[in-house]
């Protein structure tokens, strides 16, 4: 299939991508994050109508979550075998099948498997086109798609949390499932007429090889750096943007789901932030720009604690642009730095990392539960703290290979 990039030919769009070629690589990133953190503006609605408790309605984050942890490796070895396209096509589809069946569902049980269900399909996407882009990009190309395709991992974490809210304020938020699996399945079609076909990707279907790969990088110690560093961005942001919509809902903010599904607003500023990240990088390094980004997104966290609602939705749009620009920083940093089995790498990180997102929402639920949201905030900027460490000491003065 001929690639769509615009005045660029086939053999140059992985040196000169163009604006087609960009824009889809923003659309996979959409349509992978519709639905993962969809259920957050409407929190309060499920909990009312399945008679959840608190952790048991954090898990319906958490458990998306910790299916994409349980996954990820199997995927990026399986990619490293059959190829990268087909999965990234299939898992956009796969997408759709449980959302659509969200709009039957009668129990928190019920609504839990589905959304493990979700999570199983989203590493077909995430972990797979990191390493296609690894593969297919080099340079200042590489990290520029990179932040394009993570600004469209923002928009779509934003859309799917955007449309919940407000569509189950004019219908049941079951019948609100049905439009995002729809979504989906147009989304499918999108991508696979607009993704380009890997021109450098070399299979390895030797269970053997794959072993002493997969080895050889859990001993890697700028893999082991990237993935405790992605442990502890995705529990802050899980934490954070789960809990925070219990805690506007109740007094004194009285927040409905419409209001709840604004606050994401904020994710839109990550559009515009990230793809920054791309120039900044470059100029002052991955390791300065990881340690500024997890200082700014740890004082969004500490400002979240005062009371005016205005205060806490400002708190947050801080918050999430540290964490975009670190999430774009550490993915540069594994491009860089993994040279060989770069699924496989993708996949170990993406596990470390949604490891993090499961633990968040189910510490940071027990946390709320007992000292509710100064209790939450005290958890998550020990986290962040950690996190910053880890940045200073583990990543090294210079992004180069």
């Amino acid at each position: 299939m001929t690639p769509l990039t615009d005045s660029n030919s086939p053999d140059d769009y992985n040196d000169h991508p163009g604006l087609l070629l960009k824009l889809t690589m923003a659309l996979v990133g959409v349509f992978a994050f519709l639905q993962m953190y969809s259920v957050q503006s409407i929190l309060p609605q499920l909990q009312h109508d399945l008679d959840a408790t608190v952790v048991e309605v954090g898990n319906s984050v958490g458990v998306t979550v910790l299916a994409v942890a349980l996954i990820s490796p199997f995927v990026g070895m399986l990619s490293d075998a059959l190829g990268r396209k087909w999965m990234i096509v299939a898992s956009v589809f796969a997408l759709a099948v449980p959302t659509a069946l969200m709009t039957q569902v009668q129990s928190v049980q019920g609504l839990l498997v589905l959304r493990f269900l979700q999570g199983l399909a989203v590493p077909g996407v995430s972990v797979v086109l990191m390493a296609y882009v690894g593969e297919e990009f080099r340079g200042a190309s590489m990290v520029r798609i990179i932040t394009i395709y993570v600004t469209g991992c923002v928009l779509g974490g934003f859309s799917g949390r955007f449309l919940l809210g407000h569509l189950s304020e004019f219908m049941h938020w079951r019948a609100s499932f049905g439009v995002l699996a729809a979504l989906n399945l147009a989304g499918t079609y999108v991508v696979w007429r607009g993704l380009p076909a890997s021109r450098h990707f070399v299979a390895n279907s030797r269970f053997a090889s794959n072993l002493a790969a997969l080895g050889e990088l859990v001993r890697n110690r700028y893999l082991q750096t990237a993935c405790t560093l992605g442990f502890t961005v995705l529990f802050a942001q899980i934490g954070l943007f789960t809990f925070v919509n219990l805690h506007l809902a109740a007094a004194p903010y009285h927040f409905s789901s419409g209001d709840l599904a604004n606050i994401f607003t904020v994710y839109l500023l990550g559009m515009v932030v990230t793809p920054l990240t791309g120039g900044v990088i470059p100029r002052i390094g991955i390791r300065h720009t990881v340690l500024l980004s997890v200082a700014t997104s740890a004082l969004g966290v500490l400002l979240s604690l005062v009371q005016p609602a205005w205060c806490i939705v400002a708190a947050l749009a801080i918050a999430a642009c540290g964490t975009f620009i670190t999430q774009s920083a550490t993915m540069s940093f594994i491009a860089y730095r993994i040279t060989s089995g770069r699924s496989l790498a993708s996949g170990l990180y993406y596990a470390i990392y949604y490891c993090g997102g499961f633990a968040g929402a189910w510490v940071c639920g027990i946390a709320y539960s007992w000292w509710h949201w100064p209790g939450t905030v005290a958890v998550l900027l020990a986290t962040q703290a950690i996190g910053w460490i880890i940045a200073w000491r583990l990543i090294p003065r210079k992004p180069s290979r």
